[in-house]
C-alpha cells in the first residue's frame, strides 16, 4: 500500500474511504504530508489515551466532534481542523471512539473541500464487547502506538 494509494475501502458516500487501524498507520507513515485527527471528547483523550503519532515527526491534531460535557455539535469543527494545519489536498485519517464520529468528521471536511478524508474503522476503542467492554478492537488493540495521562 502506498501514501497514494492507501487501499481504503470502497469509498462510501462522502469521504475517500475507511482504512483499518494499521492502514492507516501505514498511510501516515508513508505520507508526510498526511494528518491524524482524533475527533473524540477531551475527557475521552485525558482518561483513555490518544494515539501517538511523533515516531513519525509530527503530532496528531485534537479537535472535538462533538463537544464535552453538553454532546452538542462543535460548530467551530472545520475551522478548528484548518487552524491544525488542513488543507485542501492534505490526506487526512479521522480517529473516533468506535468509527462514528470519524466518519462524519470526515464527511464534514470533504464537503469543505478537504482532505481526501478517510474514516478509521472501530476507531480508537472499537465496539462493545459481549461483555458490554471496549478495547477488543480499534488502534490500541491493534498495538498501535498510544498514550495515557
Amino acid at each position: 500500500m502506498s501514501a497514494s494509494d492507501p487501499q481504503a475501502s470502497p469509498a462510501p458516500s462522502g469521504y475517500a474511504g475507511d482504512l483499518s487501524p494499521r492502514q492507516a498507520w501505514d498511510l501516515l507513515a508513508g505520507d508526510p504530508d498526511a494528518l491524524l485527527v482524533d475527533v473524540r471528547t477531551e475527557a475521552e483523550w485525558r482518561y483513555v489515551g490518544v494515539p501517538d503519532v511523533t515516531s513519525l515527526g509530527r503530532p496528531a491534531a485534537f479537535v472535538e466532534w462533538v463537544t464535552y460535557p453538553s454532546g452538542a455539535p462543535n460548530v467551530a469543527f472545520v475551522d478548528q481542523v484548518l487552524a491544525a494545519g488542513l488543507t485542501p489536498g492534505r490526506p487526512v485519517v479521522f480517529l473516533c471512539r468506535s468509527g462514528a464520529r470519524s466518519v462524519a468528521a470526515a464527511r464534514a471536511a470533504t464537503a469543505a473541500g478537504l482532505g481526501p478524508a478517510y474514516n478509521v474503522l472501530d476507531g480508537f476503542e472499537g465496539d462493545l464487547d459481549p461483555e458490554s467492554h471496549r478495547g477488543e478492537q480499534g488502534w490500541r488493540a491493534t498495538g498501535l502506538p498510544w498514550t495515557q495521562s
